[in-house]
């Protein structure tokens, strides 16, 4: 583990965490976030997957949350995003070559919470893209007690497009040499954050939130992304396919959805919790995609309901 840089806003109140670099196994640099709880008496360690797009200094007002609840948490930047190694010339489009390399990811963070010795139990908080790669990594064995999902992309909200058109123009943008150039309506190479109206964003309700969100994009522009590859497209409709057509893991599991949502698909989230015996499915009011993001009486709500599931309310 090598030193990495973790950026604060000027007069940001939150403690940073101590972030570093590690290398996958085939060679991609990968940065980590450490936030280490000051409680005597830790409760466990959550290992935090974010989403498409996002960085883990997006988390320092989550984990300060956990932390106060005598949690330590991990989380990283995915491969191509934030500052990860990118994987290819161009640096704007989301992209990602095999979905299945984020589970390399996924065995870097495993390595490193071993080595730094997280306070057990393990707990599992995958957002959107990450709870895509969190449950196929509970497929293989990620070494948690139990795992909370937050909007999890177990399906995609196309748009009225058909899947089949949409995987179909993915593959086709590949086959003529195109799959590493963002798909038309993902974001092209601008910044979400920066392009996006408050009125109109499918991210939250809340105006102070967005605002740190949209003064975060700003001041590090080397950590944000445009829209996703023609490659992501592809890669990750297959995945949600493929993830579809399984048994549900034995892990004990809370998944949350807002009424809002626009983003992943509502009806993939209550497809897979209908078959996930014992699972808790919490829809939340006045919710979008980012709950962790939203005003606080959805944190709130959002909170009670996880520390509970995780043992540490």
């Amino acid at each position: 583990m090598r030193p990495a840089p973790f950026h604060s806003l000027p007069g940001d109140h939150l403690p940073p965490a101590e972030a570093f670099f590690v290398t996958a196994d085939d060679g991609v640099q990968l940065r980590l976030a450490h936030w280490p709880t000051t409680r005597r008496t830790p409760r466990g360690s959550v290992l935090l997957f974010p989403g498409r797009t996002e960085y883990v200094e997006k988390y320092t007002g989550v984990a300060a949350r956990l932390n106060a609840a005598g949690l330590s948490v991990l989380s990283i930047d995915w491969r191509g995003q934030g500052l990860s190694g990118r994987l290819q010339n161009d640096p704007r489009p989301g992209h990602v070559r095999d979905f299945a390399d984020y589970q390399r990811d996924v065995v870097e963070m495993v390595l490193a919470a071993t080595e730094l010795d997280l306070p057990r139990p393990w707990h599992l908080l995958a957002h959107s893209m990450g709870g895509c790669i969190g449950l196929a990594a509970l497929y293989n064995e990620l070494p948690v007690e139990t795992a909370a999902f937050s909007a999890p992309m177990w399906g995609i909200n196309l748009r009225q497009m058909p899947h089949g058109v949409a995987l179909g123009m993915a593959y086709l943008a590949g086959r003529l040499g195109h799959g590493g150039r963002a798909a038309p309506g993902s974001g092209a190479a601008g910044t979400y954050l920066l392009d996006e109206s408050f009125s109109a964003n499918l991210l939250t309700h809340d105006a102070p939130t967005w605002a740190r969100l949209v003064c975060e994009a700003a001041a590090w522009p080397e950590l944000t992304i445009g829209g996703a590859s023609f490659d992501w497209v592809a890669k990750a409709l297959n995945e949600c396919t493929r993830l579809a057509g399984l048994d549900s893991p034995g892990c004990p599991v809370l998944i949350t959805l807002g009424d809002g949502e626009k983003i992943v698909s509502g009806a993939a989230i209550r497809d897979r919790a209908a078959r996930w015996p014992g699972s808790e499915l919490l829809e939340l009011a006045r919710c979008r995609h980012e709950a962790m993001m939203e005003s606080p009486d959805v944190q709130e709500r959002f909170y009670d309901a996880l520390l509970r599931h995780y043992g540490a309310a």
